[in-house]
């Protein structure tokens, strides 16, 4: 069955079932049963390649055990199972003493968990369908899983709120390939989502993999972290489909409610890719979590500044969205662009064009490249190009990771050029540190002058006025000989 139509037959019939009210609890409820089947196929691998492996799952909780089996127990029997026996089980696997790493993961993604559907036939018949047509043990159908976690996407893009923890691929491509992660470095996204720039990372360092050790070493050096319950259990599918066996890293959590001061030197990452949330407030308290100088509710400022904490000394390097507004705001974010500028080296700010991130938001966009321990000289701006023929991206007409060649190209042998500008420190400085400085390479379209513009326009207008009354005239006679 096509990923589409797979997708499609699950939703159809969640869509009977009285329980589930709207897009969101349907695609919630979707990956939960999923994540179960991917857990169970991947439990089957692990009795042949982790020797003496134990399920940290009761027998009777495992999917193998009460939902494989076509005609097993449904209706009322089912929902009676799933609500009484199976969740709290599943739930208590987070707090239970002696949990296996495995047993965590499961607890974890249980938490906030919840079963809508009231219908016990019903979510059989769902069952059925994901048991029958999905096995995550054959290579084929974990990749697809990509294309349903990309259908998933697309409709909590409908359902109205999936823009807060989406970020197109040609994006985290691109943010990857310029940071170049090596494998041994910690990489972090301190707001992971559903763990795109994380999976990315692993597709660039799988190519370093040469051993059984380098797999364990980035087994334990993928580290994420998303507050909100779908978006996380997504995240911790998705590492599991990458080869992040038991993605006990990937953690459930705000990264802002824990103060600074707390992170021990060990804790300091190399490489940190991320498009934190925008636009957002947090609860009252949270800022207390940070140095005076930082102290703000608006989201994205506080992670910047966790970001720029988090990096080790020398070593660190991070790529980071941001919007326009970090680049001329005041306050908070001219503290963070003067430590930016003083204690790292930004070198450089890509400036994307409107519509990266349609249609989620039409806020204009910047990917700022940074490392820790250097001051910064001089800032290069590059002022990324619509395709030509382009006025602005669509769903039907993406960004592509093609259209970053420009910039790779560029990268290593820097030179001013109609995309390209280099801003010195002063400059900055001279601005109180504003850094949203326009492309000077743009050529300015003369209009005309605006006495003869407002002179034409009288006149379109006039005429504009005697056609319609033509238009008038001519109906009236046409109704009049009626």
């Amino acid at each position: 069955m096509a990923i589409g139509t797979l997708v499609k037959t699950i939703q159809d019939v969640m869509r009977k079932d009285v329980g589930v009210d709207g897009d969101a609890q349907r695609i919630s409820q979707m990956v939960w049963l999923l994540f179960l089947k991917i857990f169970d196929d991947k439990e089957q691998e692990w009795q042949f390649t982790i020797k003496g492996y134990k399920s940290p799952l009761p027998s009777k909780f495992q999917w193998s055990n009460w939902a494989a089996n076509a005609e097993g127990i449904t209706g009322e029997e089912l929902v009676d199972f799933v609500n009484n026996e199976l969740f709290p089980t599943l739930k208590e696997l987070a707090i239970t003493a002696g949990t296996s790493q495995q047993g965590k993961i499961v607890g974890s993604v249980f938490e906030d968990a919840y079963n809508y559907m009231k219908s016990g036939t019903l979510l059989r018949q769902v069952i059925n369908t994901i048991q029958v047509d999905l096995d995550f043990n054959s290579s084929s159908d974990r990749h697809l899983f990509n294309d349903i976690y990309e259908k998933i996407l697309a409709d909590l893009q409908s359902a109205g709120n999936a823009g807060e923890y989406y970020t197109p691929r040609a994006v985290t491509q691109f943010m990857v390939d310029i940071i170049n992660p090596q494998l041994g470095e910690k990489v972090l996204d301190p707001a992971c989502g559903t763990g795109g720039f994380l999976t990315c990372t692993i597709g660039h360092l799988n190519k370093q993999v040469k051993t059984a050790k380098d797999r364990e070493k980035l087994q334990k050096i993928i580290l994420g972290v998303e507050k909100k319950p779908l978006p996380h259990l997504l995240a911790i599918t998705n590492m599991m489909l990458h080869g992040i066996d038991v993605p006990i890293n990937i953690k459930h959590d705000n990264t802002l409610s824990r103060p600074l001061k707390d992170y021990s030197p060990k804790e300091r990452v190399d490489v940190v890719v991320t498009n934190p949330p925008f636009g957002g407030v947090e609860e009252d308290g949270i800022e207390i979590n940070f140095p005076k100088k930082y102290q703000t509710r608006e989201t994205a400022d506080l992670f910047m500044a966790l970001i720029m904490y988090l990096l080790k000394h020398d070593t660190g390097r991070a790529a980071v969205v941001l919007p326009d507004g970090f680049l001329f705001g005041e306050g908070v974010k001219t503290n963070l662009k003067r430590e930016l500028l003083t204690e790292f080296n930004l070198h450089t700010i890509v400036r994307l064009p409107k519509g990266v991130f349609s249609p989620y938001t039409s806020i204009n966009t910047n990917i700022l490249f940074l490392e820790k321990g250097e001051k910064t000289k001089h800032v290069w701006f590059f002022e990324h190009p619509y395709p030509q023929g382009y006025k602005s991206y669509s769903r039907s007409k993406p960004l592509t990771i093609k259209e970053f060649d420009l910039e790779k190209k560029w990268w290593k042998k820097r030179k001013v050029n109609e995309h390209a500008w280099k801003v010195s420190v002063k400059e900055i400085e001279a601005r109180n540190f504003n850094l949203d400085f326009k492309n000077p390479h743009v050529v300015n379209v003369d209009l005309g002058d605006p006495d003869d513009l407002m002179k034409e326009y009288q006149g379109i207008v006039k005429e504009l006025t005697a056609t319609r009354g033509i238009l008038k005239k001519e109906l009236m006679l046409a109704l009049g000989e009626k």
